[in-house]
This record gives C-alpha cells, sequence and structure tokens, in this order.
C-alpha cells in the first residue's frame, strides 16, 4: 500500500496565457473602435442633414432674389448686370445639387444591404427604359448582353447601373453614332459586370480620382454632374464585397467593370 513511485507531468501555459489575454485586448479594442465609427458616422448622418437645412434657406433666397431683379429691375441692372445675375443663380442651383448629391451619397452609404437573388439582366432594361424615356438615351445604341443573376440588394445594385449606364450615356452623346455594351464575364467566385462605351475617354493616370466624391476629369461647361455618382458606385460595390474599377484612353472611351461575390462567398 505504499507509494513505490510517482511520475509529474508539468506544461507551461504561461504563452497560451498571454495570448488569450492579448486576444481579448484586441477584441476589446476592436469594439471600442466600432463604438467610435458608429458615433462618427451618426454625427456625420447628422452634420449632412445640418449642412442640407442650413444651406438650402440661403441659396433659395440667392436665387429666389436674383430672380426679382432680373425680371423687375432688368432696365436698370443692363445688358452685364443680367449677366452677373445669371451667373449667381446658375451657382446658387449647382450647390443645392451638390447638397443634394452630398445627402444621396450619405444615404447609400448608411443603408442596410437588403441581400437577396437579384435578375440583372431585368434590371438593366428596366434602367434603360427609364433613361430612354427621362430622354438621357437620345440616338445612342445601348447593346444589353447576357446577364447572370446575382445575390445583393437590387435597389442598391439598380443605382450601381443607373449611374455607370449614365455616365456611358453622357460621355458618349458627342460621338457620330454614340455606342453602349453591357454584359459579363463569368469567373468561379465572382462575376464582372461591365459598361463600356465609345464616348470621350480619359487619361488613366487620373483614374484614381474617378471613385472620390466631387471629382471629375472634364470641366462643368463640356459634361454635367457633381462627381458623386462613382463615389456612390464604389461605396455601394464596396458594401456588397466586390471591387470596381475602369479601363479608359482618351477618345478612345471607358469601359467601368465591377464585381459581385458569389452567394455565400
Amino acid at each position: 500500500g505504499r507509494v513505490a513511485q510517482a511520475v509529474a507531468a508539468f506544461t507551461d501555459i504561461t504563452e497560451r496565457e498571454r495570448a488569450r489575454a492579448e486576444i481579448e485586448r484586441l477584441n476589446a479594442e476592436q469594439s471600442r473602435r466600432v463604438a467610435e465609427l458608429e458615433a462618427v458616422n451618426r454625427e456625420l448622418d447628422t452634420f449632412c442633414y445640418s449642412v442640407s437645412h442650413d444651406l438650402r434657406a440661403p441659396l433659395r433666397a440667392i436665387d429666389g432674389f436674383s430672380r426679382i431683379v432680373l425680371e423687375d429691375h432688368a432696365a436698370t441692372v443692363g445688358a452685364e448686370g443680367e449677366r452677373l445675375l445669371g451667373v449667381i443663380r446658375t451657382s446658387a442651383r449647382r450647390m443645392g445639387e451638390l447638397i443634394d448629391d452630398l445627402l444621396t451619397f450619405s444615404r447609400f452609404s448608411r443603408k442596410r444591404l437588403d441581400a437577396g437573388p437579384v435578375d440583372m439582366r431585368t434590371l438593366v432594361n428596366a434602367v434603360v427604359e427609364e433613361l430612354r424615356n427621362g430622354v438621357m438615351m437620345g440616338t445612342a445604341e445601348v447593346n444589353v448582353g447576357p446577364l447572370p443573376r446575382a445575390h445583393g440588394d437590387a435597389a442598391l445594385l439598380r443605382q450601381v447601373w443607373t449611374n455607370l449606364i449614365g455616365n456611358a450615356l453622357k460621355f458618349s452623346r458627342t460621338r457620330p453614332r454614340a455606342l453602349v455594351e453591357i454584359g459579363s464575364i463569368d469567373g468561379a467566385d465572382e462575376t464582372v459586370f461591365f459598361v463600356r462605351d465609345n464616348g470621350v475617354g480619359f487619361d488613366m493616370q487620373y483614374s484614381g480620382k474617378l471613385f472620390g466624391v466631387f471629382q471629375r476629369l472634364h470641366s462643368q461647361e463640356e459634361f454635367e454632374g457633381t462627381g458623386v455618382g462613382l463615389a456612390i458606385v464604389h461605396r455601394i460595390v464596396h458594401r456588397h464585397g466586390g471591387r470596381v474599377w475602369v479601363e479608359a484612353e482618351p477618345d478612345h472611351g471607358a469601359t467601368f467593370s465591377f464585381t459581385i461575390p458569389a452567394a455565400g462567398g
């Protein structure tokens, strides 16, 4: 009944405990940063709406009183005065468009994704028809190729197609025969969708600017717009876990492509 021999085994768990403590610290740090980002986003939303509300009233006043002066005192202000007041009204309206687009960008940035099956062919046809009814199509030829179904938020993806097709139509409208091609390339884990035009194109050294807010490569006199549409496209595609890029050449059009990961990918 006496112990003749004993064997003891020891495991040093110092590193394991140190690693566990580090993981807990990183998780706590991540939770803190997420909370800070949520707070910043709420502040940005409040800021955007405050800016919208506070700026709209003076902009309406600038535009309205300029119109009154033009209508009631045209003889007094003269031709040059009319021209300058016209510039003031145009600038006020453009500022209003910038505010609207900033709010749109903010709205799409925070909208909850309502993901599900999306019939991209039906979606694109609806967008093309809408643009045609809005007289934006002009005499452009729009060819829609095979488009597989995707998985995502149909409302947000519709905005992506609207912005990309609308851009293609806008920048190719100066061509004798404007042509826009819409199609896709299937991959194992993702599908590449594209919109190609034969428009004015641009130098690829400036492509990095395109997806930023209020970034433009052409003057307002050449092509209207505020430079927010592609920023919205980038934000929506990124929220779907996809990528967006462009290939272009001056005077030889541009091709905008984006990916949507496969469902569950």
